[in-house]
């Protein structure tokens, strides 16, 4: 479904991304772990097109993104939910899943969306004319990803989904997230946390300053002395 070939991404001078190449299958659930500034999100924002490789491609079901722009992109049924969640303080809850079906080709699923929505995260029902600078941190995590199925997409991607969540809440989204990829959403999840990632995913990618140095299934790579030591707590 996606495929990242040899892409090389610079800030200014510097090179924030070395010839990283990955894929993600149709149906699966793949994540990028890495620490901080290792250039996870770099990678997303360069899937997206916010961002632009110097060389390389990104290809999504066999087409070329590498020069269309990002909101073609959401087009093709890519969503992504940004590190920080990013979403819009001063609308509430319902006006914020509005701006998410924005895109959504076909307008008459929007009801049906939104049940959905709510089936999966009942307190955005239950506070949806609440406005979203007011929620905390966990609700706003999940009007975040709330945002992002509106639009029906194939493919999801996330990044940073537990940054600033108690373990409860992160509990709680990632089984939310694993309930999406059953129910057919393919998932690229990019994550500091690697013991959850790992846990969840089913094949996993370790970056290390803009380099991919380990792929494999997720129980090789828990398994993996380098990544107990250094990611696991092992």
């Amino acid at each position: 479904m996606l495929e990242v070939k040899n892409i090389n991404v610079f800030y200014g001078e510097s090179q924030a991304l070395y010839d990283v190449s990955l894929n993600v299958k149709e149906g699966e659930f793949v994540t990028i772990i890495g620490a901080n500034g290792a250039g996870k999100t770099t990678i997303m924002n360069t899937i997206m097109g916010l961002l632009n490789p110097q060389s390389g491609q990104i290809i999504y079901k066999g087409k070329d993104l590498t020069k269309i722009e990002p909101w073609e992109r959401t087009d093709l049924g890519i969503s992504y939910v940004p590190e920080g969640r990013r979403i819009f303080p001063e609308l509430t809850v319902m006006e914020n899943l509005k701006v998410g079906a924005y895109k959504l080709k076909n307008q008459s699923k929007f009801p049906d969306n939104l049940d959905y929505v709510f089936e999966l995260f009942p307190r955005l029902g239950e506070r949806k004319n609440q406005m979203a600078e007011t929620m905390s941190g966990g609700e706003q995590q999940m009007l975040a990803i709330a945002r992002a199925l509106m639009l029906s997409p194939e493919l999801i991607l996330i990044d940073e989904v537990s940054m600033g969540l108690m373990p409860i809440l992160v509990n709680k989204v990632f089984e939310v997230i694993g309930k999406l990829n059953k129910a057919g959403i393919t998932v690229l999840l990019v994550e500091q946390n690697a013991m959850k990632a790992l846990n969840y995913a089913e094949r996993g990618y370790l970056l290390e300053v803009g380099n991919i140095v380990k792929s494999d299934s997720c129980n090789k790579l828990k398994d993996d002395e380098m990544i107990k030591k250094a990611y696991l707590g092992g």
